[in-house]
C-alpha cells in the first residue's frame, strides 16, 4: 500500500501530459534542450520547424526548409509521395498474392488482364492511357491555388467524411507516419528485387519465413540497393 501511495501522484502527473504537445524548454546545465518530441531525443529543432505541421520532429539537418516557400512545397510533395508509396506497396504485394505475377513482371506481360478479365489493348496503348489520365489529374490538382485543398481536397475524395471529424489532425499524423514507412518499404522492395533476380516481395518474404537464418540481408551480398 505504501508503494501505491508513493507512485500514485507520479502517475497522475504523467497522465496529465499524455497526448499533449509540450513546447517549453529546459536546460540541462550545458545548453538548451527541447521537451518537444524530436527525431533525436534531447536535440533542439530548427526554428523553421515549430511543430505546427503533422509529424514534425525537427528533422532538417541540411536546412532545406529554411525558406517558407520551400518548406511548404516539401510538405506537399512528401504527402503526395507518401500516398503513392502506400498504394505502391499494397499494389506490389496484393497483385503478387492474387495473380502470382510479381510487380516487376506484371507491367511487361504480353497479355494484360485485370481481375481475371483480359484487357483488349496492347501494352503501349495502356501506357499512353495511363500517362494521359495522370497528366490530366495532376494538372487539375496543380491548378488549385489553395495549398490545403491540394493536400486534403475532401469532397468526393473523402466519401467517409474523415476530414470532418474531430480527430482529423490525428488522422493527418497517422497518414504521414504510415506513408513514411511505406516509402522506406518500397525502397526495400526495389532493393530486394535487385538482390534476388527480380523476385517479388511476397515470394522473398515466404523464403525468409521458411528459413530466416539463411535467407536474410546478412547472407546476400547484393541486399543493399545500388551498392
Amino acid at each position: 500500500m505504501a508503494a501505491l501511495t508513493s507512485y500514485a501522484p507520479i502517475t497522475a502527473r504523467a497522465s496529465f501530459f499524455s497526448g499533449r504537445k509540450i513546447a517549453s524548454r529546459v536546460t540541462n546545465g550545458t545548453g538548451t534542450v527541447s521537451m518537444r518530441a524530436t527525431w533525436m531525443p534531447g536535440s533542439a529543432p530548427p526554428s523553421h520547424l515549430d511543430g505546427s505541421m503533422p509529424c514534425d520532429y525537427g528533422f532538417d539537418p541540411l536546412g532545406l526548409g529554411k525558406e517558407p516557400t520551400n518548406l511548404a512545397r516539401f510538405q506537399e510533395a512528401e504527402l503526395i509521395h507518401a500516398r503513392w508509396a502506400m498504394l505502391g506497396v499494397s499494389g506490389a504485394a496484393g497483385a503478387e498474392v492474387i495473380t502470382g505475377v510479381n510487380w516487376v513482371e506484371a507491367p511487361v506481360q504480353a497479355q494484360q488482364s485485370y481481375l481475371g478479365n483480359t484487357i483488349p489493348f496492347p501494352l503501349p496503348v495502356i501506357a499512353a492511357i495511363e500517362v494521359f489520365v495522370m497528366a490530366y489529374v495532376e494538372s487539375k490538382r496543380g491548378s488549385e491555388t489553395d495549398r490545403t485543398k491540394r493536400m486534403y481536397p475532401g469532397g468526393s475524395f473523402d466519401p467517409a467524411g474523415f476530414s470532418k471529424g474531430a480527430d482529423f489532425e490525428k488522422l493527418k499524423r497517422k497518414e504521414l507516419a504510415n506513408g513514411r514507412v511505406a516509402m522506406l518499404a518500397f525502397a526495400g522492395i526495389i532493393g530486394e528485387a535487385q538482390a534476388n533476380n527480380l523476385e517479388g516481395p511476397v515470394a522473398a518474404l515466404s523464403r525468409h519465413i521458411a528459413d530466416p537464418w539463411h535467407v536474410n540481408a546478412a547472407t546476400n551480398a547484393a541486399a543493399v540497393p545500388y551498392l
